[in-house]
């Protein structure tokens, strides 16, 4: 790989942007993308769907062969509230191949010995998140049914544009909710993102098969995310 090659690779992974090099394999010749910058309309659709999917491989692309290797930061989830359905979420994640960070300032259910080997900050969010920063290329779902706990990173996640943003209660714990986000700022727009009530509607009942739920649409927004700055 050429030194100028790795440097833009380097600095987009500490980034946590998605980058694809592209190798036009008759030419010979390098063009690398962030996530974000504007690609050619040959290329628009092989880049898209390569960022799409995280896979790197063969591709034709304006009539010639390319070679596309494709660098997407680790997707985690960052889950507030250390209850049932996060111990369930945090066997499922790894599965998926989603790190996960659970973060519960209540000491009592923020405790190693429910969440062995998980990464669990017995903390405020708003304390955690002003050093673990969310992005694009994370998954906020907000589980404790306090709003005192919930709201701050709900709130943090969509103006950080995470790819998902899910939250437990029921429609009407939910309508007070938005009417909490609008004061902060929130507009109609970024809250009708929310995924609430949380989860796939399979049924679930139980916390593990709502962990499910959550998993299953924590896969379906990452793979079905749109992709910025795919025109030239």
């Amino acid at each position: 790989m050429q030194i100028e090659v790795l440097k833009q690779v380097n600095s987009a992974r500490q980034a946590r942007q998605a980058v694809v090099i592209v190798t036009d394999l008759p030419a010979g010749s390098t063009a690398v993308f962030t996530e974000g910058q504007p690609v050619p309309d040959g290329l628009r659709d092989v880049v898209g769907k390569a960022l799409q999917t995280g896979k790197s491989g063969l591709a034709e692309a304006d009539g010639a062969q390319v070679f596309l290797n494709v660098y997407l930061p680790p997707p985690r989830i960052v889950a507030i509230g250390a209850v049932h359905i996060t111990q369930a979420l945090a066997r499922l994640a790894p599965m998926m191949n989603f790190d996960l960070s659970i973060i519960d300032p209540r000491t009592a259910f923020a405790t190693p010995e429910r969440f062995e080997g998980v990464d669990l900050i017995a903390d405020w969010p708003e304390d955690v998140l002003k050093d673990r920063g969310l992005d694009a290329y994370t998954a906020l779902v907000a589980v404790t049914h306090d709003p005192k706990i919930d709201d701050y990173p709900i709130a943090d996640a969509l103006r950080s544009r995470c790819f998902y943003v899910g939250a437990l209660g029921s429609r009407k714990t939910h309508a007070k909710r938005i009417e909490r986000l609008k004061e902060v700022g929130l507009s109609d727009e970024d809250i009708s993102s929310i995924r609430a009530p949380i989860g796939l509607d399979i049924g679930a009942s139980s916390p593990e098969e709502i962990a499910l739920a959550i998993m299953a649409e924590i896969v379906q927004a990452f793979r079905r995310r749109p992709i910025s700055g795919q025109s030239a």
